[in-house]
């Protein structure tokens, strides 16, 4: 497929284009900023006239796409004032969605979050492991946007019968070089409670999104996107029972199963990721104060 991905110099954005030339497609990179190249363009989203011709056809890109992948946003809270961040990232993400809907792409994969799901659960979670009914819950401009978003979304697949846009809800992206912290603090149940203990590493996002994309169907489709087991030794029940003890508890736990459920993509997609913390770090020469324990 020809496939344009926005946001693709960020970690997310650089593995999937990795993964996804690397299974032969034609992938171009657009983006606010990047590496000059035959496969870049610069782009600012939040201008839908500079969308919309990006989406149609670049003079020395392309001229036409089979599929978008949607990455770019500012990423968190705190690095703009709050406002900046909704009115950047919900107006990038509509002039992208109606841009391809005008030039009639019908197959578009992005990222929404685990901020759409109650991040960071000051409030708890209604149940636990979250799945992808646990959604519609902003508590911050970044998680109110990815609910809109994930709202339109919902509506715009209505306007046409052969749209398929697929959310992936990114928890924590983590990639190489980055996982010495877990080893430091692997036994603190405080640590990322408030990503309910849950990471992907960029590269098993990006095999999502290469398996989005290959099975997408026509309409509306969200899945979690997080690793099998949580970031820590302490095991998964003994986490929800410290932190969440009133919170009921759906299913019976491995003893470091994710308490963000991938079940789903698991299913569907047919998702199996291949770079669990503990094996990045045994890869990194970075060892557990004790023999490592065993993963899901």
């Amino acid at each position: 497929m020809r496939i344009a991905i926005t946001g693709s110099s960020g970690k997310l954005g650089r593995a999937a284009c990795r993964r996804l030339r690397d299974g032969g497609h034609r992938v171009l990179g657009l983006d606010r900023a990047g590496a000059p190249g035959p496969d870049f363009t610069m782009i600012d989203f939040t201008d839908y006239g500079q969308t919309l011709d990006a989406v149609l056809g670049i003079t020395a890109r392309h001229d036409g796409l089979d599929a978008m992948v949607h990455l770019a946003a500012i990423p968190v809270n705190g690095l703009v004032p709050d406002a900046t961040v909704f009115h950047n990232n919900l107006i990038s993400t509509f002039n992208v969605f109606h841009a391809c809907l005008r030039a009639g792409i019908d197959r578009i994969v992005y990222a929404s979050s685990i901020t759409a799901m109650g991040f960071p659960f000051s409030e708890p979670p209604v149940y636990l492991p979250l799945d992808e009914g646990s959604g519609g819950r902003a508590n911050g401009t970044y998680a109110l946007g990815k609910v809109l978003e994930e709202t339109m979304a919902g509506q715009l697949v209505r306007w046409s019968e052969s749209l398929s846009i697929t959310a992936l809800r990114f928890s924590n992206v983590t990639q190489q070089g980055e996982y010495a912290t877990f080893a430091e603090r692997c036994a603190d149940p405080g640590y990322r409670r408030d990503l309910v203990w849950s990471y992907i590493d960029s590269r098993d996002g990006a095999q999502l999104i290469d398996r989005a994309l290959q099975h997408g169907r026509p309409g509306f489709e969200v899945y979690n996107a997080a690793a099998t087991d949580t970031g820590l030794t302490v095991p998964s029940a003994d986490l929800v029972a410290g932190a969440f003890p009133d919170v009921p508890v759906t299913k019976a736990l491995g003893r470091h199963e994710t308490l963000m459920s991938v079940d789903k993509a698991v299913r569907q997609l047919g998702y199996r990721p291949e770079h669990l913390w503990r094996d990045e770090l045994e890869r990194e020469g970075i060892s557990l104060d004790g023999p490592l324990q065993e993963t899901p």
